[in-house]
């Protein structure tokens, strides 16, 4: 069985050991730093930590404030909460090209049984039209940890870091080093490819092995980087398969399949599946329960890429 760990607890972690190497480093939250694990870092630095409390617009600003007198500033909450502050961070932030990076956890279905009301789906579409901003969602706790050091280490705007809440499989080695904007192949095959973020690439390496049970060979590549997304890779599957299949939770509106998407019509026309939420709302569940109902699991993915390499897409 392979190792399960919750991305948010692998930020935590990381934030902590980055603190250590980064005096400049600050930590803001909105009132929620034991579920979004940056309890670790204030224990370890109070003095460098800042409680806002339930104003998310206001840790934004002060996280500004903060990157203009030289600081670099990583903010967390919930991400439905954040989102209050796009407003700030399009034009604080963003435009300001300020070294702020937030740091966003409970996006997605498997937040549970808090319901559809702070299920985030869409969290990466409305960043993601914010110019300049950089959109990581890391596979697992491995690519969390070196992807919080990656922007510790390389900062010089903003970033959009989205964390789980619920523990996944942990599928990258230990030695796995974050690049932006790189793809990773995890496995090759020619019939038909799958590109998958977040929690849904150890989903997309299941629904490989059941395809090449039945003798279908399916590439399967993380896609870390939703922005700036790896043209390159999306463009090499699409000349080398008979077609791809995203994989995200989030909607497929605005995300992962949609950034795919727009590649893809501009480079190399092909069949583009999506799997995600479709244009709807969640509701209260186990994550298991709500990521089998919506069709956010390996079963689905195998069956849409059935669907391309039959010729039926």
């Amino acid at each position: 069985m392979p190792e399960l760990i919750a991305t948010r607890d692998a930020y935590g972690k990381a934030l902590a050991r980055v603190g250590e190497k980064n005096k400049n480093i600050v930590v803001l939250e909105a009132d929620l730093s034991k579920s979004t694990k940056t309890e670790i870092f204030a224990k370890k630095f109070p003095d460098r930590f800042f409680q806002m409390g339930i104003a998310e617009q206001d840790m934004v600003d002060t996280a500004a404030g903060f990157a203009t007198c030289g600081k670099i500033a990583f903010c967390s909450t919930f991400a439905i909460f954040g989102s209050r502050a796009w407003e700030q961070i399009r034009n604080v932030v963003a435009r300001g090209r300020l070294k702020v990076a937030i740091c966003f956890t409970h996006a997605g279905l498997s937040v549970g049984e808090d319901g559809a009301s702070a299920q985030a789906n869409e969290d990466i579409a409305i960043f993601r039209v914010i110019p300049g901003v950089r959109i990581i969602v890391p596979a697992d706790g491995v690519e969390t940890e070196s992807a919080v050091e990656y922007i510790a280490d390389h900062i010089d705007g903003t970033f959009y870091l989205r964390l789980g809440r619920e523990k996944s499989p942990v599928v990258l080695d230990k030695s796995y080093k974050f690049q932006l904007g790189k793809a990773v192949t995890l496995r090759d095959g020619g019939d038909v490819a799958l590109i998958a973020c977040g929690i849904m690439v150890p989903m997309a390496l299941e629904a490989a092995d059941k395809l090449a049970a039945e003798g279908i060979k399916a590439r399967v590549i993380n896609m870390s980087t939703i922005k700036p997304i790896d043209r390159d890779a999306i463009l090499k599957a699409a000349r080398e398969t008979k077609g791809i299949v995203t994989a995200e939770e989030h909607s497929i509106i605005g995300g992962l399949g949609s950034a795919v998407a727009e590649v893809v019509c501009e480079g190399h026309p092909t069949v583009v599946r999506r799997v995600g939420m479709n244009d709807m709302y969640g509701e209260s569940g186990t994550s298991k329960e709500l990521l089998e109902k919506y069709g956010q699991n390996p079963a689905n993915i195998a069956d849409q890429a059935r669907k391309i390499v039959a010729g039926k897409a």
